[in-house]
């Protein structure tokens, strides 16, 4: 595991080749943020299982996920490159060859390079998360050296602990909403479980009107209230939670034509 400590936070960062038995085909090897501890109160993020047990598609923490947008192979039916992990047997759901990761790290950072290619299409992928008193930052840039476009489908997943309340989270964007699914919207513009506690999945897709990027405010059993910001407005943006833990999932979606970069960021704030 690899850590960020600067006495108020610790961040606990997945290693791409000693955590290997902790990677799959859905989440991103390089940069996956496995637990947040706070020195005072203690670990501050959850999963779907945690903390009974851990699987891959499930994870804990705060990972994220180019899966949705595998580049498929022209010449072998049912594999595809999944950007971040490697190239996949997407039928049977298991990595094939992962991909290599070079690690720099400073006092406050940890930062992960890698290249992939398939059959003509070729990118850099650089992840680094940075840990900035009380704010950690997952910055992702994706630089296309082949040929054709290479399109992304990507989306951070926060597994926050289910807090005390039903209050969940409040977002600068406007909603065209309509209760249901498990989830209703207060007057003071939170969005709260409408019906607890969960014993099964609740998953809804929002309906929104962003128009700039995200600000969100979550509610938290141990801190109380914790922030988090985008830089980039999202498109697809569902929700899910289960009896133990509560995650939204604003989805960046972009192609990136052959000798561009694009990058974007997402800052958690504890």
């Amino acid at each position: 595991m690899l850590t960020l400590d600067n006495g108020l936070l610790r961040v606990e960062v997945l290693d791409p080749v000693l955590n290997r038995d902790r990677f799959g085909v859905r989440y991103c090897t390089g940069g996956y943020i496995f637990q947040v501890h706070d020195l005072n109160i203690g670990p501050l993020m959850s999963g779907p299982t945690y903390p009974d047990s851990f699987n891959w598609f499930d994870g804990q923490g705060i990972p994220d996920a180019f899966n949705l947008g595998p580049i498929p192979s022209r010449e072998q039916a049912g594999q595809a490159l999944v950007i971040g992990v490697g190239l996949c047997d997407l039928n049977a759901r298991k990595v094939l060859t992962f991909c290599d990761w070079s690690i720099t790290r400073n006092d406050h950072a940890f930062s992960f390079e890698t290249t992939q290619a398939l059959e003509g299409r070729s990118f850099t992928l650089c992840r680094t998360v940075s840990l900035d008193g009380r704010t950690i930052r997952s910055t992702t840039a994706l630089t296309n050296t082949g040929r054709g476009e290479v399109s992304i489908r990507w989306f951070p997943h926060p597994f926050y602990p289910q807090p005390k309340g039903d209050e969940l989270v409040w977002l600068n964007t406007p909603l065209r909403w309509v209760d249901g699914q498990g989830y209703r919207r207060l007057a003071n513009g939170f969005l709260a479980r409408a019906d607890g506690p969960w014993s099964e999945g609740r998953y809804l897709p929002l309906e929104h009107d962003a128009h700039a990027p995200l600000a969100l405010l979550q509610r938290h059993p141990a801190m109380g209230l914790v922030g988090a910001a985008t830089s980039y407005i999202p498109s697809f943006f569902p929700l899910w939670g289960n009896a133990i833990t509560f995650s939204w999932e604003p989805f960046l979606e972009r192609s990136v034509a052959p000798g561009q970069t694009t990058h974007w960021w997402v800052a958690y704030s504890f």
